[in-house]
């Protein structure tokens, strides 16, 4: 029996992320408040953000038919503050200035729960990112290509902020949005198979 794969995110970025890996999947859109809790650290953040979004949609989809809902959520940390999307350009502006010269760390949480027994696997995934020192100049010319606006941090690897990043230690893709092969690793241990078919 075919097994679909549903992404519980409206990210471009993840679905760009699947679609060059080959991995075939439908895209349904969570409604989930993102808000922090208090006294929350990040990697507790990310995890139950990730497993409420994939619940959100399970209950959607919840045909009966099998499938893996894959829910995640990306977070910036840096000196126990967490950084989401920026606010406006002023925000952008400081995030980007905290980040500048320093190594912060990225997060993402993945819970992938199968349909119709409910079984879910869940990780987080954390990658540290070192920012070359930014002038003023620098920050507010990316600002002004809007690319931050809709990133965890103010900034996309990928895309032009590449150019300020020298290293890196752990999975570039998670700092796009989706580590790969963490969550291979969990489709493959609830019964996913390339085909689609259930083997568990």
């Amino acid at each position: 029996m075919k097994m679909k794969l549903i992404l519980a995110s409206s990210s471009a970025r993840r679905a760009e992320l699947l679609r060059d890996a080959g991995i075939a999947f439908e895209v349904r859109a969570p409604h989930v408040d993102e808000a922090r809790h208090s006294d929350e650290t990040a990697e507790i953040m990310v995890a139950r953000l990730a497993e409420a979004k994939a619940r959100a949609v399970a209950e959607l989809a919840g045909e009966g038919k099998p499938a893996i809902i894959i829910g995640a959520d990306t977070a910036v940390e840096l000196d126990g503050e967490i950084f989401g999307k920026p606010r406006d350009a002023a925000d952008a502006r400081e995030m980007l200035s905290y980040l500048s010269g320093r190594t912060h760390f990225v997060l993402t949480g993945i819970c992938a729960l199968r349909l119709p027994d409910g079984a879910t696997r869940s990780t987080v995934e954390r990658t540290a990112v070192t920012f070359a020192p930014l002038d003023p100049g620098e920050i507010e010319a990316y600002i002004t290509t809007g690319e931050p606006f809709d990133k965890a941090g103010g900034y996309a690897i990928q895309g032009r902020a590449g150019r300020y990043i020298p290293r890196i230690e752990g999975c570039y893709f998670n700092v796009v949005g989706l580590p790969l092969a963490r969550l291979h690793a969990l489709l493959n241990d609830l019964g996913w198979c390339e085909d689609g078919t259930n083997v568990k």
